[in-house]
């Protein structure tokens, strides 16, 4: 298993949708999330993500696909 850690922002428009839900439940996912701030109309996640390489790609893809701004948060290799 692979893990990675970003830094979503999401925009008001996405701020009710469940979109982490999804990415554990329909990608096989597992989350954690580090720290967040969500307000009205503009939210963060810091998330730590663990699957294999390739599932990891398409649910970053899937966040972007979505409309989420996805980078790569400092220190992106978590150590287990």
């Amino acid at each position: 298993m692979a893990r990675k850690r970003v830094h979503l922002t999401f925009p008001e428009s996405l701020i009710q949708e469940p979109i982490l839900y999804r990415l554990a439940t329909d990608l096989h996912i597992v989350t954690n999330i580090r720290r967040a701030n969500v307000e009205d109309s503009y939210g963060w996640v810091i998330l730590e993500m663990e699957a294999d390489d390739e599932t990891l790609e398409r649910g970053i893809e899937y966040l972007r696909d979505r409309g989420v701004e996805v980078s790569d948060a400092e220190g992106d290799s978590v150590a287990g």
